[in-house]
């Protein structure tokens, strides 16, 4: 099953090339239930999903394939708006480790955190603050947690996983600490929406490719990480409870490369879809910190037409 989320914060499942909005037929289940969380419809139906799936799974049966809207008919928002935390992997590739010259990797590193609020829509804008920074994309796999986990163990680890979503994790290269270099206001791209994990199949053979201005920049399968989707979110849960909807994304492979203003940037994730974004450096200032010179050093940048 394909859910996103919608226009005004509707919710509906993908069937081909359309969307069914069942928003308010999950609803009203979910508003039955003795307990209403205080959280988004997302959410909601995230902790829920175990109630709520046999309905959801019955209107899209009585509707049919050809019902709902065209997908190009609607905006489509990021599928969770108001995570309590986004937990992402560093240096989690070995090719991307090599490129950019780091000592350790994930095993040493651990994990970072991503302001929530740094979330942006599919078909929105990132933002460059700064007219003096460097500013790279990064290409990576996500995991939305869909069940309470603390300290689960990795064999247990994908049955707390509601679903997976593609997600760019833009970055400000330099010597800052990672969550500020990767938290400013639309560095978090995600999308175009969650899928389940019975119509994704294994989350450790999935490709992904990330395109700027239709050139390709990165391509990796996520059987190259060095720990697994399972592993990391097993780890996470050992040092923070993961919560329903919260992100878990896996880091980024080899191909980081900068964006510049004007430029189109499109990640595709097998079996998920496309997640395409533009860049904008308007508004863009000097930057108020000095972590231009520090930090790991990033591979040239490449060639633009080339």
């Amino acid at each position: 099953m394909r859910i996103a989320r919608f226009d005004d914060d509707r919710i509906g499942v993908v069937v081909h090339d359309r969307v069914l909005d069942v928003t308010d037929q999950i609803t009203a289940q979910l508003d039955a239930l003795p307990y209403r969380a205080p959280y988004s419809l997302t959410r909601r139906l995230i902790t829920h999903f175990t109630a709520v799936r046999p309905l959801v799974e019955q209107l899209v049966a009585e509707l049919g394939p050809d019902a709902g809207r065209p997908l190009e008919d609607v905006r489509l928002l990021a599928p969770v708006a108001d995570p309590t935390k986004i937990v992402a992997a560093p240096v989690n590739y070995r090719d991307h480790q090599s490129e950019m010259n780091e000592a350790f990797h994930i095993s040493s590193l651990g994990f970072f955190l991503k302001s929530p609020s740094s979330i942006l829509d599919p078909g929105g804008t990132v933002r460059l603050p700064y007219i003096d920074r460097r500013f790279d994309h990064e290409a990576e796999f996500a995991l939305i947690v869909g069940r309470r986990a603390s300290h689960i163990p990795p064999e247990q680890a994908l049955n707390h996983v509601f679903g997976y979503t593609g997600l760019m994790d833009m970055t400000m290269r330099g010597g800052e600490d990672r969550s500020t270099r990767k938290s400013f206001d639309t560095f978090t791209p995600m999308g175009p929406w969650i899928v389940t994990p019975d119509e994704l199949g294994s989350p450790e053979d999935v490709d992904l490719e990330l395109t700027v201005n239709g050139e390709l920049r990165q391509k990796a399968n996520t059987r190259d990480l060095i720990w697994s989707a399972a592993r990391f979110l097993a780890y996470a849960s050992t040092v923070t409870v993961l919560e329903p909807g919260d992100v878990v994304t896996t880091g980024t492979p080899a191909g980081v490369a900068p964006v510049e203003d004007g430029d189109s940037v499109e990640l595709t994730v097998d079996r998920i879809g496309r997640l395409s974004v533009e860049v904008s450096a308007e508004g863009a200032v000097p930057c108020p910190t000095g972590g231009a010179g520090r930090g790991p050093v990033p591979p040239p940048a490449p060639e633009r037409g080339k």
